[in-house]
């Protein structure tokens, strides 16, 4: 359980910095500080899919709560507004804790209040629950109230709602329903409630401002409607629920519908061993990334705004799914995308609106066939049967993709005759997982032979040739020539590029983390023992740091130590020294393998490489872990806050790597 106690806010920088998420398995999210200052566009109690887990809209901003004691009134909100914070509810705040959805205490006029989110799983529905109680030592005469009074957008999600006139006001008011439906074309929202009374009048909340846009350089202030106040008595209940949603629900529902995803998020946190709070911590937040998808499921790469993206999905899943024993879900989701090979490639990403699909990602369909191979081991060596349509579902699409890629295929991706390994490129497109572009300018091209390119084709190689003597001898011709042409002797390591922009001979020998995946998190190691340590030991010595691998080191031209300022800034450092927490996975398996993987390295490597983990997991995304991390100390935390193969590998390490 992640607790914060008293004083929760004294350094509202940090309590600012710390967000929760709630999700419902559909591609819907609630998110929010600690603090209740929303800092994000993104923020909000309810933003649903409406076509899962794509079309997402944001329906319910926030909630602003008013606690009134003996004729005293306590805002336990806080919104930014221009040049000022307003009101300061944070103030009240005594605890916040995560057990198992968020929970927040405040304490005034001698009345403690405990509020709790939770979004259940399966539905677009948000149940917030009140209860009083007295505080220890306080004399309170006359019994407390509370003013609640709904904040709405109706927007997508990643854009701004501004006041308007097409805002229809009218609520319909029933027996415990209050509904609402602003806009035409977006769906009825109905809170159920056990308000005494209802006030129907409607207000708009103007220039609320998110500090986190304004900081990433976009439009960062936005107008949200209130539609009604509910006004709830506690003289004779002590509790206080709002189940706001698309569903038909009523307010006695909240108890039971509580209940319910108290006892989903107990089983998946039972299959955890007693007593090891991280594992429990990380199986918790792999949950939140499998989401519905028709046919079968995906997963969403990162809250909170990606999507469900391919290349992000096959290296995510071998810890979200494979190490946790979720082995149907792992099959769903890998199944869902054998229908979209398409001359031996996969699309980067899933369409959100119908759009055509874009295969734009060398590496996305080696990462399927890397996880296609480990679903398929792992399942096998537990017992657990896959049906033999998807077995062989699964199997086309692997010789689809290693004979696409064999013959040729989009932006001059195929094998070089001359040494068997895998040439991708072409100027103006973005194909490794180094992927920023802004506008025309790709900051990080490598057009040529990258590094973890061959990695990953040489083991999709690897896993063909099981059942294709063809595929076995390319790979063996293939991981001969890798050796010849990457291996860097002078400096210990391996060239990030060869042949590179089709410069035969050339190389680019940049020290990025990208050389790791020929010692580690593949199923095939490339380089013998002696070479492999070298390897690792200049990773660590240079791109290490206690949350990931650099993209690049610091004595190199072009590094950028800070991912900050606007898009052009930020993308110009994503891949040019952020760290990237996911690496670590790949890394801490290579640091153990080249050590012997003996019982004394993986508990140094628990203690060198999980301890600033933990501590992490309670410093951004609540129980997550961050897509990105500034590249020099203090690490700021960067990105997406919740980050699904962040997550993943870190599971793939505590289950399988260290185990």
């Amino acid at each position: 359980m992640i607790r914060f106690d008293h004083n929760v806010c004294r350094d509202l920088r940090q309590a600012l910095r710390r967000e929760w998420l709630e999700t419902n398995g559909l591609g819907g999210f609630a998110s929010s500080t600690i603090a209740g200052l929303n800092t994000r566009r993104y923020h909000g109690l309810l933003t649903v899919a409406l076509r899962p887990p794509a079309d997402r809209f944001l329906l319910l901003s926030k909630l602003e709560e008013t606690l009134v004691v003996g004729g005293r009134r306590f805002e336990l909100s806080a919104n930014q507004y221009p040049g000022v914070v307003h009101p300061q509810g944070y103030a009240y705040l005594k605890e916040f804790r995560l057990d198992p959805f968020p929970v927040l205490v405040y304490a005034a006029g001698g009345i403690e209040l405990e509020k709790s989110v939770a979004l259940v799983h399966g539905e677009s529905t948000v149940v917030v629950t009140y209860a009083v109680r007295r505080a220890a030592g306080a004399a309170v005469v006359q019994a407390p109230a509370l003013e609640v009074r709904p904040l709405v957008a109706f927007r997508d999600f990643h854009a701004l709602t501004h006041e308007n006139a097409a805002l229809d006001r009218r609520v319909a008011l029933a027996d415990g329903i209050a509904s609402i439906t602003p806009y035409a074309g977006l769906p009825e929202l109905r809170f159920a409630h056990d308000a005494a009374s209802v006030d129907a009048s409607g207000f708009w909340y103007r220039d609320f401002e998110y500090a986190v846009e304004r900081e990433r350089g976009l439009d960062f202030r936005e107008d949200l409607y209130q539609p009604f106040t509910l006004h709830f008595d506690f003289a004779t209940r002590e509790r206080a629920s709002i189940v706001a949603g698309l569903e038909q629900h009523a307010a006695l529902d909240a108890g039971d519908l509580l209940d319910r995803e108290v006892e989903r998020r107990r089983a998946i946190a039972g299959a955890v061993p007693a007593g090891d709070e991280l594992q429990r911590t990380l199986a918790l937040a792999a949950d939140q990334y499998l989401v519905a998808r028709s046919p079968g499921k995906s997963v969403i790469a990162g809250y909170p705004w990606f999507g469900d993206w391919g290349r992000d999905t096959f290296i995510g899943v071998r810890g979200l799914c494979l190490a946790t024993g979720r082995f149907d879900d792992a099959r769903e989701i890998l199944t869902a995308w054998t229908a979209v090979v398409s001359d031996g490639m996969l699309p980067n990403r899933f369409a959100d609106h119908g759009e055509a699909l874009e295969y734009n990602s060398v590496d996305a369909a080696l990462w399927f066939v890397v996880a296609a191979h480990e679903l398929l081991a792992t399942t096998a060596a537990a017992g657990h049967r896959v049906p033999p349509a998807d077995a062989d579902a699964i199997w086309r699409a692997v010789e689809a993709i290693v004979a696409g890629y064999a013959a040729g295929t989009r932006y001059h991706i195929g094998v070089d005759e001359d040494d068997g390994l895998l040439f991708a490129g072409e100027p103006g497109i973005q194909l490794t997982w180094m992927d920023a572009k802004v506008g025309d300018w790709v900051v990080t091209p490598r057009i040529g032979k990258p590094v973890e390119v061959q990695a990953l084709w040489l083991s999709a190689l690897h896993v063909a040739g099981q059942r294709s003597e063809r595929w076995r001898q390319l790979f063996l011709r293939g991981r001969a020539s890798f050796v010849e042409r990457f291996w860097n002797e002078h400096d210990g390591c391996l060239y990030d590029v060869v042949d590179p922009d089709g410069h035969r001979g050339a190389v680019d020998a940049s020290f990025r983390p990208n050389q790791v995946f020929a010692v580690g998190g593949l199923p095939v190691v490339l380089l013998d023992d002696e070479r492999a340590r070298r390897v690792v030991d200049a990773l660590e010595s240079r791109l290490w740091t206690p949350l990931g691998l650099r993209t690049l080191a610091p004595d190199e031209p072009g590094y950028v130590p800070r991912y900050e300022g606007g898009v052009r800034q930020r993308d110009g450092a994503y891949h040019q020294g952020t760290v990237w927490p996911w690496l670590l996975g790949p890394f801490v398996e290579a640091w153990v393998r080249v050590r012997g993987s003996t019982p004394e390295a993986r508990h140094a490597a628990r203690k060198k490489f999980l301890t600033p983990l933990e501590s992490h997991l309670r410093d951004a995304g609540l129980g997550h872990v961050s897509e990105i991390v500034d590249g020099e100390a203090p690490w700021e935390p960067r990105g997406c806050p919740f980050q699904a193969w962040s997550v993943g590998e870190a599971l793939r390490l505590v289950r399988s790597v260290l185990a």
